[in-house]
């Protein structure tokens, strides 16, 4: 349970010590963890609550402090896999199993996207009475880990925790810009996006549909790669049968392995954002990107309800944390980037991941085209005055990974980080303002002193530095 805490922070071991007050629930259910923090999982002294609609029990008030230990009323590590692997959710076997879903997708290449939206508006017709995850981005597992992170400051009786910061040289949040390539004028499409693109300086990944859809040659894939752009692996064919049984998903994995070979490529999404994230040990990918934060308006519900990357097993989860495109129009029938800067302002809040879905074969309007545009401008101006790092997912993969096996070591001038990348990390601390956790972040590889440290806390913070 200490590693959960550990591994999310990247702080040293001796600040961290929890356990679990008494025997657990027979049965999962939901209960808060803070006023509005709704978790999912087994509790002590209690039964938690079949439905995230009823009242439910704040074990926030079971917790108590034994010295220097944290005594939770619920298994840490329990509960945040719950939520990060959809566990929770009546959805996480897959709606794309039922007999309806299977006729949808049979018929799909024949119906119109008019006809296709009409369908899908009758489909979602009670997302907005959902209650959870929560809507626009549910940041349930970086709320947990907060508030632990606050008791935690109290139960080892310190003014601040040193961590490794999230992204490298300090930067406040990261964003990725990704394109789902789903038919052959998607893929001529494909160009067009590249150069607004690069009109900002922004480098993304398209995802590109292996078989059956429109023929893939390597003179596409190489175009997009000699522009600095990432190729991933989307889905198989994109019929949405990818996770219908167990036997074949391993034989369409096997096809679409092989494809990530000839593809060059590090990262999968599947089609239409179906998952069944304890299968994913069958891929051989560095990272997948095929999980929602919250996802009352995808075919598949639930969410993994954080804004921050995760390992499933070895693989990265960058999990989509904003609205896609085709949703925004062709579902809430929104032209503007209002909801998108919404939810990027909720997931600055906790320094997370900006994952934008944007698909060429829906921008090709005027209209839409001048609304990622506007998007595009909006993410560089947070690049040049809030410090957000935008990369690519292969980037933020290779990074994570870094940072997973970066260590915090003492010496005579502070915190200093060990392993490789460490000269791009940056040592940060997390404190108690007011009642809520606060970050420092070093604008410096190294601190030059415990002093150095104090004095850039007390002072306006710079690029790099965070109050939260």
């Amino acid at each position: 349970m200490n590693d959960c805490l550990v591994q999310y922070y990247r702080c040293p071991e001796s600040y961290v010590r929890l356990k679990v007050k008494g025997p657990l629930s027979e049965a999962n259910g939901y209960f808060e963890f803070g006023p509005g923090t709704v978790c999912y999982g087994q509790c002590s002294e209690h039964s938690p609550s079949f439905s995230p609609r009823n009242i439910l029990r704040d074990v926030l008030s079971d917790t108590t402090i034994d010295g220097s230990t944290v005594c939770l009323a619920f298994d840490l590590k329990q509960t945040v896999d719950n939520l990060r692997y959809e566990l929770y959710s009546k959805d996480a076997s897959s709606r794309s199993e039922t007999a309806l879903a299977r006729l949808y997708y049979l018929a799909r290449p024949l119906l119109s996207v008019a006809i296709r939206r009409h369908l899908q508006k009758w489909y979602f017709r009670d997302w907005d009475r959902l209650t959870f995850p929560h809507w626009p981005v549910d940041m349930t597992v970086d709320k947990m880990f907060e508030q632990i992170m606050l008791l935690s400051l109290r139960a080892q009786s310190v003014d601040e925790i040193p961590f490794v910061w999230f992204w490298p040289e300090g930067a406040t949040s990261c964003a990725i810009m990704t394109h789902d390539v789903e038919t052959e004028f998607g893929v001529r499409s494909c160009p067009y996006l590249m150069d607004m693109e690069d009109a900002f300086g922004i480098k993304g990944s398209f995802q590109v549909i292996p078989e059956k859809r429109y023929e893939v040659t390597d003179n596409f894939l190489d175009s997009v790669r000699q522009r600095g752009f990432e190729i991933v692996v989307h889905d198989l064919n994109h019929d949405g049968q990818l996770f219908r049984n167990r036997n074949q998903f391993l034989q369409r994995a096997t096809r679409i392995n092989a494809h990530k070979k000839r593809f060059g490529a590090s990262g999968f999404r599947s089609g239409v954002l179906y998952r069944k994230q304890i299968w994913f040990d069958a891929l051989e990918f560095s990272y997948d990107m095929s999980v929602p934060n919250v996802a009352h308006l995808d075919p598949q519900r639930g969410g993994c309800c954080t804004v921050m990357p995760y390992f499933v097993g070895k693989i990265l989860e960058l999990p989509v944390t904003t609205t896609q495109d085709y949703t925004l129009f062709n579902i809430l029938h929104d032209y503007s980037i209002d909801l998108w800067k919404k939810q990027i302002n909720l997931i600055m809040e906790k320094h997370g991941l900006l994952s934008f879905i944007v698909h060429p074969d829906y921008v090709s309007g005027s209209r839409e085209r001048a609304v990622y545009e506007a998007l595009l401008a909006h993410l560089a101006d947070l690049r040049n005055e809030k410090g957000v790092w935008i990369a690519t997912p292969g980037e933020v993969d290779r990074w994570w990974r870094q940072r997973a096996e970066m260590k915090l070591v003492k010496d005579d001038l502070g915190w200093r980080i060990e392993g490789p990348g460490s000269e791009r990390a940056r040592v940060a601390y997390a404190s108690q303002k007011d009642g809520r956790i606060s970050y420092t972040c070093s604008s410096k590889p190294a601190e030059l002193s415990p002093m150095a440290h104090k004095l850039t806390t007390a002072r306006t913070p710079k690029k790099g530095e965070h109050g939260h």
